[in-house]
């Protein structure tokens, strides 16, 4: 009898408390794809101040989603799976028809090509993630991520919200488009922002700087968004570009010795 009224009995408060606990990475997950759908829409009605920013805020939320589920234990593959289905709507879908209705519209055909590229490398991007995720270094990001890349697109619309009237000037749309989304399925790697900022003993630093960052956007944002999104851009290619020019340098002298002490050899 004692089993079968337990059976109709309320749950326990801890039991709730952890199951909204574990509902909690989700619902940021949701909140993260209604601000892309909110994005998309304001954007098609041509409130692209609006907009922009909507996108922003995504980011905040689908970095909190991953952060509270391993600090609370509730990861689970269908978290993985349904974030990712969510950043597809947020920095996939959402800024490829916010800079189309911003810019590439005068293209005709040619800005439909490009937004649905963007689109295309997003999910291609989410998708290598989900396979390589837990096999590569966690220091990097191989490709730009999907949301700094989101970043770049918003964060220039949010700086200029007026659009692009001219053919001319939505030719500078196209490599606005397309120089992140190639970088999003380049073999580039990027900094991971645990890297950036890290989650351990200097905690305290990071909360400073994350103040200052916070007190800078709340100043100047377009300004410092601006800044922020393109030096992440740049950051990775950089990086190669300077990697691969020591290891020229080093394989040069090494050339170089071989090259001296063969010629000793030669001489002797």
């Amino acid at each position: 009898m004692a089993k079968v009224l337990s059976v109709f009995a309320s749950p326990k408060p801890k039991r709730r408390f952890q199951r909204g606990v574990y509902l909690l990475p989700s619902l940021l997950t949701v909140a993260n794809m209604f601000l892309g759908w909110a994005s998309i829409l304001l954007a098609m009605r041509g409130d692209f101040a609006t907009a922009a920013p909507l996108i922003g805020f995504a980011m905040v939320l689908d970095t909190l989603d991953g952060r509270i589920a391993r600090l609370t234990g509730a990861t689970s593959e269908f978290g993985e799976e349904f974030d990712s289905l969510a950043d597809v709507i947020s920095f996939g879908l959402a800024p490829a028809i916010l800079v189309f209705t911003w810019g590439l519209q005068p293209l005709g055909r040619l800005g439909w090509a490009v937004g649905f590229i963007y689109m295309t490398a997003t999910a291609m991007r989410l998708a290598r993630f989900n396979i390589q995720g837990k096999t590569i270094d966690k220091r990097y990001f191989v490709g730009l991520p999907s949301p700094p890349a989101a970043g770049v697109l918003a964060a220039t619309v949010f700086a200029y919200p007026y659009g692009l009237a001219g053919w001319t000037e939505s030719v500078l749309a196209l490599f606005l488009v397309l120089v992140p989304a190639i970088l999003m399925v380049s073999r580039i790697r990027f900094l991971s922002i645990s890297t950036i900022i890290p989650e351990g003993r200097r905690s305290s630093l990071s909360l400073l700087v994350i103040a200052g960052v916070i007190a800078a956007i709340a100043t100047q944002p377009q300004v410092v968004l601006l800044l922020m999104a393109y030096t992440y851009l740049i950051s990775g290619p950089t990086v190669a570009t300077c990697g691969r020019l020591k290891r020229w340098q080093a394989n040069r002298r090494v050339a170089e010795q071989d090259y001296k002490l063969d010629k000793k050899q030669r001489s002797a």
